[in-house]
């Protein structure tokens, strides 16, 4: 990579598909740079959204995990700074109105695990390799590990994933939820990319507010999630997606709407 190549690579389709890609060989660590640049896509995808976004790491591997070099043991505030430029990119990439698909290949690891769990949706190649190993570092995981691996595959087994620190090949992770689909490894970056255009004909504004409904509920009270569905519910009301399929609906029958995306 030369000074000149951005530590991230952003592209949009003819399906307004934007993909998103880890650009720092050779294990695409996750530095502050990147994680910065990261954090400014995304806020740029969310003044101007896509039809659907795909992040990817490339066909060799999506990430190592965090950029060891830059943690100063002697800096008494590195760790304040490490888990705030994580936490800005990841939190920002989750709460994208659009459905968030992590294209993993070869090893996914660390802080590359996290970015694939701040995600909606993960397809992983056959031969890869996912895990927290922090403690192995005498750390943990910074990058919101500890928060959204348990609310994916329930605490159990995050806390063994961990405080062990054990990588998992696909097998294991699509039986414990953590993947969504295993594919053969040269088909991930395909099969990732065909999923969002599936998502990218469909009504974007319903889709963006379903998934609110599910990241906002899922932290609070059963009653209190119901309301905020009430509320969203309500909201889709006045949207024009919502005119057009209910309309398409009654003139057609199901599944024949073409959407507006508003």
């Amino acid at each position: 990579m030369t000074e000149e190549t951005p530590p991230v690579l952003l592209t949009r389709n003819s399906d307004n598909i934007a993909l998103i890609t880890l650009n720092r060989p050779k294990a695409n660590a996750l530095s502050a740079g990147l994680l910065t640049y990261l954090y400014k896509i995304v806020s740029e995808l969310v003044d101007n959204p896509p039809a659907a976004v795909v992040l990817y790491g490339g066909k060799r591997l999506f990430s190592a995990g965090a950029d060891i070099s830059e943690m100063d043991l002697y800096d008494p505030d590195i760790a304040k700074r490490i888990v705030g430029n994580f936490h800005e990119a990841t939190s920002a990439l989750a709460s994208l109105p659009r459905i968030v698909i992590a294209a993993i290949t070869g090893y996914a690891l660390g802080g590359g695990l996290e970015l694939a769990l701040s995600c909606d949706i993960r397809i992983a190649g056959e031969s890869v390799k996912l895990g927290l190993p922090e403690v192995s570092l005498g750390i943990l995981p910074g990058g919101g590990g500890t928060q959204r691996l348990p609310r994916l595959i329930g605490a159990s087994r995050a806390k063994e994933m961990i405080l062990s620190g054990r990588q998992i090949d696909a097998r294991e992770a699509i039986q414990i939820g953590l993947v969504n689909k295993v594919v053969p490894d040269g088909d991930v970056l395909e099969e990732a990319m065909a999923m969002a255009a599936e998502y990218a004909g469909g009504a974007l504004a319903a889709q963006g507010l379903a998934k609110r409904a599910i990241d906002e509920g899922i932290e609070v009270t059963l009653q209190d999630g119901l309301a905020i569905e009430r509320a969203v519910f309500e909201e889709v009301f006045r949207t024009e997606d919502a005119r057009i399929g209910i309309e398409s609906f009654l003139d057609n029958g199901p599944g024949k709407a073409h959407f507006s995306g508003h």
